[in-house]
This record gives C-alpha cells, sequence and structure tokens, in this order.
C-alpha cells in the first residue's frame, strides 16, 4: 500500500521572553542576551505539521485535510496565537521558551487531539526565515 506525506502549514504570533530560573540573571544574559530583555519580545511562527501514513483505498487520502486542519487549531492555534508563552502557557511555567521547546509543545499536543496520533510525522517550527527546528518526536 503507497504511503505519502501530507504537510499542513498555519501562522501565529506569540511572545516570550528567554530566561532560566535554573540560572543567575547574569547567566541569562550571558546566554540569552537581548533576548532575555525583561519585557519579552514575539515572533510571528510559522509551523508546518506533516502526518504519514498509508493512503486510503477507499478515501485515496493519508488523513482528511480538514481534520488536520481542526487538530492544528485545537493544538496550536487556540493555546499559543498572540499569547505570553511564558505568561499563558502552563506548560512553559517550568521550561524555557525556546522555539526547541515551543516544537515539542505543539507536537505534545497534536499526539493528544489526534484520533491517530501515529500518524504524527514531524513538526517544523519558524521562529524567524533563519531559524527552524524539526521536532519527530522522542
Amino acid at each position: 500500500m503507497p504511503f505519502a506525506h501530507i504537510t499542513r502549514v498555519e501562522k501565529f504570533s506569540s511572545c516570550h521572553r528567554l530566561h532560566s530560573d535554573k540560572l543567575s540573571d547574569e547567566e541569562n544574559v550571558k546566554i540569552f542576551g537581548k533576548c532575555n530583555n525583561k519585557n519579552g519580545h514575539g515572533h510571528n511562527y510559522k509551523v508546518e505539521v506533516t502526518v504519514r501514513g498509508p493512503i486510503d483505498e477507499n478515501t485515496g487520502m493519508v488523513m482528511n485535510v480538514s481534520d488536520l486542519k481542526k487538530y492544528i487549531d485545537v493544538a496550536v492555534m487556540q493555546p499559543l496565537d498572540h499569547k505570553n508563552l511564558d505568561m499563558d502557557v502552563p506548560y512553559f511555567k517550568n521550561i524555557v521558551s525556546t522555539t526547541e521547546n515551543v516544537a515539542i509543545f505543539v507536537w505534545q499536543s497534536l499526539k493528544k487531539v489526534m484520533n491517530d496520533p501515529d500518524l504524527l510525522y514531524k513538526v517544523k517550527l519558524y521562529e524567524t526565515d533563519k531559524n527552524i527546528v524539526v521536532y519527530k518526536g522522542e
């Protein structure tokens, strides 16, 4: 049976401050630089969610793209769009809101809401056009 990959792309805006309570203020400034600004800063993120699986012989699809869009809305857009990651998203209470950790959050959130979480293949998160994280699970 043939396999295919389907990717859905969405964009969201969030702000955050890169700061670890496990480090001193001096260490935070040294490691995170201007991204440690007490007022925080924002990004217009782009997320690509890829699922992979067999093409169903009856539907001709790996997954209905409208279902994938709903999963992304629930797992990504609702909790992250126009939010302060550090203050509005409980996941980041004790986890530094780096793009790597945001990608892990997206992965874990999608796994929780998808009807068939085994189809999730990859999360690709663009913090900027030049800074991109790819996460494929553990």
